[in-house]
């Protein structure tokens, strides 16, 4: 355990040595709320509407975190002489990838804080106890995917290519899913396509769970292909650096 907070403590002090990083994952997702919600009263005042957009943009600020953190983290520590000694210790994988995977928790919640409380202040968006505890555990299963598809990001390429993949990733999968633009103002083609991304089905997910909505019977299956097969590609791209760097 204590090699896990030791993990935790220098992945943390090294992310808030880049200060932008942890301001552009704290301000999008608010910023985003500020300038496409509140000032839509129809929107904003409506207790349902209101809620479901706060979520979207929930879902948005977990992607992007397991994106840049897992995905250009990963990267960038590979491309120092620390990663590869710290790899040849004793301990094992297990405290470095739970310090990541604390990490990554840590910064999604900064950046879901500012979110929730402007919607709580500026727009009618409520939950209830219960609500908010199933809106946590459906951003945690929503984020599975997402994790294990920055990991992947991240152990497949070398820092000056994950950032623009991870760039290129972000804003298709966050647009097609309708974290920005709500699916009903889809047109049938791109919400067929819609329906297939992780993103989509994480937004689903989580609104269900705050706003008591009807969650989609393909939601889940959509959900555990995904996590399977980013999963298998997240493997095997560790298992190939591994073998290729440590041989």
């Amino acid at each position: 355990m204590s090699l896990v907070a030791l993990h935790t403590r220098y992945v943390a002090l090294e992310t808030l040595r880049v200060p932008i990083a942890v301001v552009s994952t704290v301000m999008f997702p608010l910023l985003s709320f500020l300038f496409f919600v509140v000032p839509f009263r129809e929107v904003a005042g409506d207790p349902v509407a209101a809620t479901a957009s706060a979520s979207q943009l929930a879902v948005f600020s977990v992607f992007s975190v397991c994106l840049f953190s897992f995905g250009v983290g990963v990267a960038d520590d590979r491309s120092t002489p620390w990663d590869p000694y710290v790899r040849t210790l004793p301990v094992g994988a297990g405290p470095r990838i739970t310090a990541r995977l604390v990490n990554g928790v840590l910064f999604a919640l900064l950046g879901l804080l500012p979110l929730l409380v402007a919607a709580a202040l500026l727009t009618e968006a409520s939950v209830s106890p219960r609500e908010a505890l199933l809106g946590a555990g459906a951003l945690a299963v929503a984020g599975v995917p997402l994790l294990f598809l920055g990991v992947a990001v991240g152990y497949s390429l070398s820092v000056k290519a994950a950032v623009p993949v991870a760039q290129v990733l972000l804003f298709p999968l966050a647009f097609g899913g309708g974290l920005f633009i709500p699916p009903q103002a889809f047109p049938s083609w791109l919400d067929a396509v819609s329906q297939g991304l992780p993103t989509r089905a994480g937004r689903d997910l989580v609104i269900a769970a705050t706003t008591g909505a009807d969650l989609p019977s393909a939601v889940l299956p959509v959900l555990g292909v995904w996590a399977v097969v980013t999963g298998a590609v997240a493997v095997r791209a560790y298992r190939r650096d591994e073998g290729r760097r440590f041989r």
